[in-house]
């Protein structure tokens, strides 16, 4: 079933190869060009293009590997100096590339719902759901990523935890990370859970004497991690400063230049009202500049609030992980790892510091697996899936892509509210959408609206060269009440019992 329903998604891949794509195309060209010519220890110094080399040295040595296999299509695709060069054949190849790379992550699918054993449940629905992502549809093959193998990555590393297989769980999160950093959101849950079940043995921590049983399974599991990060940064252990600083660049500003749908979205516009408010009450001398909505990268000051630093950023998320974490330490469940993955993650990208709106997925995934399994799961998926992959849709910001994003996100959405209310008969109200109250489907129905607004009456009312930027806070500030609402249901119930969730 999952190889059928991989087969029928490779094909609507295909149809999207002449899409329109982003820098992110001319990114990882460069990085094929990079890693092709130059010596390894040139790697994270070469500036010929703006788009540097920012990702770990596992990554990198993935686009050398992919370099080999693109000389068969194009040789100029490799040529340093050929800035912005979209050659077909590049574009063939980068594009097959992706779709070919999304066999991990349908293995890491399969084995999940190996682990999650609910008949049709995970034979049908759960394969379905996971596969068809519109939301890695429209990052990998529409605006050009290589998200879904790394995705397949982390699928493999839960299942492999769901089946005690700690030290093959713990290989497949490490080489994550040197993939791909971001993946860091996920590391307190790993950390706990490993400590707790694998290194103490689900002993408690007031029981000081430790077995020999312990002491290896704790030396066993420092070697996995400590052996994958010694053989990535080994190349560069004469320079590694200057991969920190390229992984760590802490002068982009706060927030992306399309605000994610975050904490910080809303602190922005609250900064921008308070300074609006007491410009007119004549308590604030001066104009606000167009600066955090500009959708530039980098560095801006705040109006009237204080400025969030990334230290700020780093206390907010760990205080509100913590208490993740104590909970954790006392359950010992999978699926209450799975939970923990999904709200540490979903934390750090509500109050972390630049996050990606791309980042959601890494919430996302996780509770898709979850949602099979309990109806409050199946109700944040249902939730934070509309919200999240609604709040991707600027980044396909062509007229051409308005049919096909709307498209992916409707279909997808159907199916999912069908296919769980089919799995939970119960209706909360017979004028709500499925396992859902009024509120939160008047909520999803408003995105509706937002829609509209953005695409024709926006135009309609000329504001397209006043507020050019209005739809996108719109779209960043209505998104993040959603995902803020999901947060706060998902942290309350699992701060009461993760296993009763």
């Amino acid at each position: 079933m999952i190889l059928i329903i991989a087969l029928l998604t490779s094909s609507l891949k295909l149809l999207l190869m002449p899409a329109y794509y982003s820098t992110d195309f001319e990114v990882h060209r460069n990085w094929l060009s990079i890693t092709h010519n130059l010596p390894v220890k040139r790697w994270y110094y070469d500036d010929t293009s703006e788009w540097t080399l920012d990702y770990p040295p596992l990554f990198a040595w993935f686009e050398y590997l992919l370099s080999y296999p693109a000389q068969f299509f194009d040789k100029n695709m490799l040529v340093i100096n050929n800035l912005k060069y979209e050659s077909r054949e590049t574009i063939i190849f980068q594009r097959l590339s992706v779709i070919f790379m999304d066999a991990v992550y349908c293995y890491g699918v399969h084995r999940c719902c190996k682990v999650i054993s609910k008949g049709w449940r995970t034979d049908v629905v759960l394969p379905i759901l996971l596969i068809t992502n519109c939301g890695l549809i429209m990052l990998d093959h529409i605006h050009f990523q290589y998200n879904g193998f790394m995705y397949g990555i982390l699928l493999l590393s839960i299942a492999d935890m769901c089946n005690d297989r700690f030290l093959k769980s713990a290989f497949w999160f490490v080489v994550l990370l040197n993939l791909k950093h971001i993946y860091v959101y996920a590391s307190p849950a790993y950390f706990i859970y490993l400590l707790k079940t694998y290194c103490l043995c689900n002993r408690p921590i007031s029981d000081v004497v430790l077995t020999q049983k312990c002491w290896s399974n704790t030396i066993k599991l420092g070697s996995v991690v400590i052996g994958v990060f010694v053989i990535s940064f080994l190349p560069f252990y004469d320079h590694l400063p200057q991969i920190i600083s390229r992984l760590f660049p802490l002068k982009r500003g706060l927030c992306h230049a399309y605000w994610a749908p975050n904490v910080w979205a809303l602190y922005n516009i609250v900064d921008k009202a308070v300074f609006f408010a007491a410009s007119k009450l004549g308590y604030h001398k001066g104009e606000a500049k167009a600066a955090m909505t500009g959708g530039l990268v980098q560095e801006y000051s705040h109006l009237v609030l204080p400025n969030i630093t990334p230290r700020i950023t780093i206390i907010l998320s760990l205080i509100f992980v913590l208490p993740l974490m104590v909970k954790l330490w006392k359950l010992k469940c999978p699926t209450d790892f799975i939970r923990c993955i999904a709200l540490c993650s979903l934390t750090a990208f509500l109050f972390g510091y630049h996050v990606h709106e791309k980042a959601i997925l890494m919430a996302i995934i996780p509770i898709t697996i979850l949602s099979v399994r309990d109806p409050l799961d199946a109700k944040i998926f249902l939730i934070l899936s509309t919200v999240g992959y609604y709040s991707l849709f600027p980044l396909l910001y062509p007229k051409n892509l308005f049919l096909v994003k709307t498209l992916l996100l409707i279909i997808h959405s159907l199916y999912s509210f069908h296919s769980l209310s089919k799995m939970y008969t119960m209706k909360i109200c017979k004028y709500s959408l499925p396992l859902l109250n009024i509120f939160e489907s008047f909520y999803l129905f408003s995105f509706c609206l937002i829609h509209t607004y953005e695409h024709f009456i926006h135009n309609l009312l000329d504001f397209q060269n006043k507020l050019p930027f209005l739809p996108l806070m719109i779209t960043s500030v209505y998104c993040s009440v959603g995902v803020i609402y999901c947060w706060i249901l998902y942290f309350i119930f699992s701060s009461k019992d993760l296993s009763q969730l």
